[in-house]
């Protein structure tokens, strides 16, 4: 993706002085996306009239000092950026952003910086044909920049959208959780991976049990597996056409990371596939394409990475840091776990540790794309970190169990993981006095999920790091529809004064199935 400017301080501060809140611009009813993903077509390039916005706008990866703004073009154009400090747009700064090309499928991405902490930013994205002479509607939106001070955070995580045959059901108005999450009114949102189900095609109508017919939204690309470069954009493409998605994704920063089914399920660095579906077999190829898909059209700047691909430390002022941690691209493969293996790799599993010693935020959240002590399993090998076997860390537990006792060692505190992945939502504690092995201190980790996808579980815990699972949700039956109400999304509030850290496990209308309140303490 063309990263576009970074937009810095001296840039905006004297036009902009942002100020007090306001509500959320609605965007055009003509700006509504392209009815299909498949875009710059030949057609496209000779189209007349102005640029359109296809699929809204995005907001990432929010700073102390500003956020990144996604958009995509129907054509080669020029972004744009106006910001302002109040919802009438008065009085603007204009930002030029990147070129919107064929190269990147029409996406950019502008990376605001230097703006005001603890404010509301009111912005709205255009798009400019290369000659400068027409433009297109614009899309506004707003968000918070990161407070400076102790106050008040709140974020909501979960992850899973559109997998097993569930997708954008027009009957139910669509993916209804976004507007759940929105209206609890988050500083951001943690995406904790399965972004999209690039690997799951999507039928028009599915037969319930019960004989009523859930009816989809299908494109081209979301009716096979995708293999190519064009139908990975097409998964994360497919999301956008749901005005819910489009709606949030204008209001609130996504931390996104990313997990198997954005390239395809349970996937390994290496792996040579064994699916009459695919054509191409080498997951190394399928994995490049769908992390170049990935990058283009999620908010997230492979600048802000680590190495470039996902993991990455987000601040959010002094109660809070987020560490995103990647446990897809560094595995070894997947096996029975009975000898030592990688799930972060050396290099990261240092990072991680170096970064939460070097934190000196009130509460180091790790968002992990796996949990650590469920135990998942690929067939008869184990596809996440636990081998369910009992006894001393084996397998990957061998990395995690290094990286918990380093925190312990390093005396890290207020540590919490926060995960998605297996389709319900659990709350466990880990303790070393349950667990076969000591010298790490006790933490919870929250589940929290689907977004909208086949609800499952719950699975069996691994005794390792001596969990006890103190609340869970979960279906009857596997594969549970949307419609029968097992989708979930958690959300944190950190109080500004206390420093205490509240949990609550939502449904998908918002309302609380369980919380627990945490007590900071210091080292």
């Amino acid at each position: 993706m063309n990263p576009g400017p970074e937009i810095n301080r001296r840039t905006l501060l004297g036009a902009t002085g942002l100020a007090a809140a306001a509500l959320l611009l609605p965007a055009p009813a003509s700006a509504a996306p392209a009815p299909a993903s498949r875009a710059f077509a030949a057609p496209a390039f000779a189209r007349a009239g102005r640029p359109v916005l296809t699929h809204g706008v995005q907001l990432g990866d929010p700073r102390p000092d500003g956020a990144v703004v996604w958009t995509r073009a129907d054509r080669p154009s020029r972004m744009f950026v106006e910001l302002s400090r109040d919802p009438d747009f008065r009085r603007t700064t204009r930002i030029r952003g990147p070129l919107l090309t064929p190269e990147t499928d029409g996406t950019g991405e502008v990376r605001l910086a230097g703006l005001p902490a603890g404010q509301e930013v009111h912005y709205r994205v255009v798009a400019q044909d290369l000659d400068g002479r027409a433009e297109s509607q614009s899309l506004a939106g707003q968000f918070r920049t990161v407070p400076a001070g102790r106050r008040d955070v709140r974020f909501v995580w979960s992850g899973d959208v559109v997998g097993q045959g569930w997708g954008i059901n027009p009957d139910i108005g669509g993916l209804t959780i976004y507007d759940a999450m929105a209206a609890r009114n988050p500083d951001f949102f943690l995406h904790s991976g399965d972004t999209v189900y690039a690997d799951g095609p999507l039928q028009e109508t599915v037969t319930l049990a019960d004989g009523r017919v859930w009816r989809n939204v299908v494109t081209p690309e979301k009716s096979k597996v995708a293999e190519t470069l064009a139908e990975y954009r097409g998964q994360f493409a497919y999301n956008l056409l749901d005005e819910n998605v489009r709606r949030f994704a204008a209001k609130v920063p996504q931390l996104v990371q990313w997990d198997d089914h954005e390239v395809t399920n349970n996937w390994y660095p290496g792996e040579i596939l064994d699916d009459a579906r695919y054509t191409e077999q080498r997951v190394d190829v399928l994995a490049a394409r769908g992390f170049q898909a990935f990058h283009e059209w999620q908010p997230v700047r492979k600048q802000d990475a680590v190495d470039g691909r996902v993991y990455r430390k987000v601040s959010h002022g002094p109660l809070l840091d987020i560490f995103v941690i990647d446990m897809r691209s560094y595995r070894d493969p997947n096996s029975t776990g009975t000898t030592p293996e990688r799930i972060l790799g050396a290099r990261q599993a240092r990072w991680l540790v170096d970064s939460l010693a070097r934190s000196r935020a009130t509460w180091k959240v790790i968002a992990s794309d796996m949990p650590i002590g469920i135990v998942v399993p690929d067939g008869d090998k184990i596809e996440g970190v636990a081998n369910g076997l009992p006894g001393v860390p084996n397998g990957r537990e061998a990395e995690l169990a290094w990286v918990l006792q380093e925190i312990s060692r390093r005396r890290v505190c207020n540590t919490v993981w926060l995960t998605a992945d297996v389709h319900y939502s659990a709350a466990i504690h880990y303790s070393p006095e349950r667990a076969a092995f000591d010298g790490f201190d006790p933490f919870w980790e929250f589940v929290s999920g689907p977004l909208h996808a086949g609800a499952f579980g719950p699975n069996s815990l691994d005794p390792t790091f001596g969990p006890r699972q103190v609340f869970v949700s979960s279906p009857p039956r596997a594969n549970t529809s949307p419609l029968e109400g097992f989708q979930h999304f958690g959300e944190v509030n950190v109080d500004g004064v206390s420093g205490q850290l509240r949990v609550d496990l939502r449904d998908q209308a918002g309302r609380s199935l369980w919380a627990t309140t945490l007590d900071p303490r210091r080292s």
